[in-house]
């Protein structure tokens, strides 16, 4: 295990989709909501202002109706290729209280209209890739992509 990967958890995929209908499904604030988190748990709200420097704010909503929301910032976007954000700002570059990970989505064409899917979660300290891994990351993540599979095939 390389230092630069020690704080990390991947997620890879394929799916029989274009790159641009994935892409359109994490940046599409109605789109998100249908598929972002692993029900029964949803998506209340979502504000998403993809542009590197932009905020985002995507607020869980777990069966009972509590809230949790998630407040980030993206740092890199490349059209249909490769989305980064985190959360170790809140807004405006504005440091937040306690940043837990940044994520990279990767789109790689694979022809045919397939794509094949990596999703990794950065995390700043071994304890809170820890912790990630016990919130159940793996399921979680996991339960999201068949989600987005599942809406990239009624589009």
């Amino acid at each position: 295990m390389t230092a630069s990967t020690q704080h990390e958890l991947t997620l890879v995929r394929e799916f029989d989709a274009p790159r641009e209908k994935i892409y359109k499904a994490w940046t599409d604030p109605d789109l998100l909501k249908q598929w972002f988190v692993p029900s029964p748990w949803g998506v209340a709200e979502a504000t998403l202002d993809v542009r590197p420097g932009g905020s985002s704010v995507v607020v869980m909503q777990d069966p009972e109706g509590n809230q949790y929301p998630n407040h980030g910032v993206y740092l890199e976007i490349v059209e249909n290729e490769k989305i980064v954000f985190t959360d170790a700002y809140t807004s405006a570059w504005v440091p937040a209280e306690k940043p837990f990970f940044t994520g990279v989505i990767l789109l790689e064409d694979l022809g045919n209209g397939r794509t094949k899917y990596t999703a990794k979660a950065l995390h700043w300290r071994a304890e809170d890739k820890e912790e990630h891994e016990k919130m159940g990351f793996h399921a979680g993540w996991g339960k999201a992509a068949d989600q987005l599979a599942e809406l990239l095939a009624r589009m």
